[in-house]
């Protein structure tokens, strides 16, 4: 049936063409192989029946041999590139792909969009190959972009030379141990090489590092997106000492390290030791904090290693010097909540700092005993809490009491408002919105 379907194609071809030649006025044109313009050039139809049977005839077995049909896809492919007929001839480019279901008027076929065409910005920017486009299909299918190819080939051009099975291979085996599907994107474009660590020989090896630091495997897909660069690390010469370093010199105890991976993955791959013992003496002659105390921070916050000293940990401490506090209640503030150090000066700190004293009537020193109100967010919490007790009058006489924000929602209105949590949710969500309304009245 597909036989002779294609040669019902072919004689259909045929039988236009010998019309088109029984118009002795009739033009033959020539589709330029730049597809931006066509020649045209007048036909001189002089030849006798005869003769142009022949030529016909000749053509039609020249097109048995030599042509053939993708039936499934619709396609005329001319293997020769050029078919001559009668007086007319009729070039095709190889590059394109022609619709022979679309026809231009008689023997005119309609190119689709060529691969050439595929990758146009990409194609101008790089010295781009056609046996990267399965490669390039397939990445798209996790977000990427033209833009973000030409970032790949920048960063690390061999990437986009991988076969794009191994790259299947190798991404599939990454969501299995619980990389999200929107997280693939960004780990090529932070780490491309990602794409050349084979399945046995790098990425399982790797993956059963982590495991054994006592990461579960719910969490393993979270450190290799946070640190995917960790696969550029030899196991043996590098992860493993690292680990040792933070076992025996910082100190951290060895059922405390998958947790502190966790929280920053990227401590497996930076210079532990210079950025350990900067940050010890810095603290330690700061504050005068014992070791014990800084093994503390490191273990709960262990993003402190990457903070810097003179932009991040100073001008923190500080500032907490600045509302009364010594060095010693400095040092209670961050050894049980770390997380200070991460924490914006003019956007959180200050601010929470002034709703505490101005409106709450609390001193600095409360924050010694409740330090987690600095970790606290003013709009979702402290505020809302504080007005909803207010407006039931119900609200301490004196320093506002802080324990009040320490519990869930749900706690909080059984325990200090005795109302139904729905009854909260709701003066809260009318408070964000006339506190927005007033931020969007002051940049008008």
């Amino acid at each position: 049936m597909v036989c002779e379907f294609a040669f019902s194609c072919q004689k259909y071809l045929l039988l236009h063409f010998r019309m088109y030649l029984q118009d002795e006025d009739s033009e033959t044109e020539e589709f330029d192989a730049d597809r931006k313009k066509f020649k045209s050039q007048k036909g001189n139809d002089t030849r006798q029946g005869s003769r142009r049977q022949l030529e016909e005839d000749q053509s039609i077995r020249s097109l048995k041999s030599e042509g053939s049909f993708n039936i499934c896809k619709g396609e005329l492919d001319v293997k020769n590139g050029k078919n001559t007929i009668g007086s007319s001839f009729y070039t095709f480019n190889k590059s394109e792909d022609y619709d022979s279901s679309e026809m231009h008027g008689i023997g005119k076929l309609k190119p689709r969009k060529s691969t050439e065409n595929k990758y146009c910005r990409l194609s101008e920017e790089i010295d781009l190959d056609e046996k990267w486009f399965p490669l390039l299909d397939y990445l798209s299918t996790f977000g990427l972009k033209e833009s973000h190819f030409i970032q790949m080939y920048e960063r690390h051009m061999p990437s986009l030379q991988i076969n794009v099975c191994s790259a299947q291979e190798r991404l599939e085996y990454l969501s299995s141990v619980g990389v999200k599907h929107r997280d693939i994107k960004r780990i090529i474009l932070r780490q491309p090489q990602i794409l050349e660590y084979t399945v046995e020989n790098n990425l399982k090896s790797h993956v059963a590092f982590l495991v054994g630091l006592g990461i579960p495997d719910s969490r393993i897909g979270h450190v290799i997106a946070a640190a995917p660069s960790l696969f550029s690390y030899s196991v043996e010469n590098s992860l493993k000492p690292t680990v040792r370093y933070l076992i025996e010199e910082v100190g951290i105890k060895k059922n405390d390290l998958g947790k502190v991976v966790q929280l920053s993955p990227q401590i497996l791959v930076q210079r532990i030791d210079s950025s350990w013992n900067a940050r010890y003496s810095f603290l330690s002659r700061e504050l005068g904090a014992p070791r014990d105390s800084i093994v503390k921070m490191v273990t709960k916050h262990p993003q402190l290693l990457h903070y810097s000293i003179e932009d991040g940990l100073l001008p923190r401490i500080n500032f907490l010097r600045s509302i009364g506090m010594r060095n010693s209640d400095v040092l209670k503030v961050l050894t049980n909540l770390t997380q200070v150090l991460s924490l914006s000066l003019e956007d959180n700190l200050k601010p929470k700092y002034m709703y505490l004293v101005n409106e709450l009537q609390n001193e600095v020193h409360s924050l010694t005993k409740y330090p987690m109100y600095l970790s606290l967010s003013l709009d979702q919490r402290i505020r809302p809490r504080h007005r909803f007790l207010v407006s039931l009058k119900k609200a301490p006489k004196g320093p506002f009491p802080l324990s009040s924000f320490v519990p869930t929602d749900e706690c909080f209105c059984q325990q200090w408002a005795g109302t139904s949590l729905d009854s909260y949710l709701a003066f809260r969500q009318r408070l964000l919105l006339k506190d927005f309304a007033k931020k969007y009245e002051k940049r008008r």
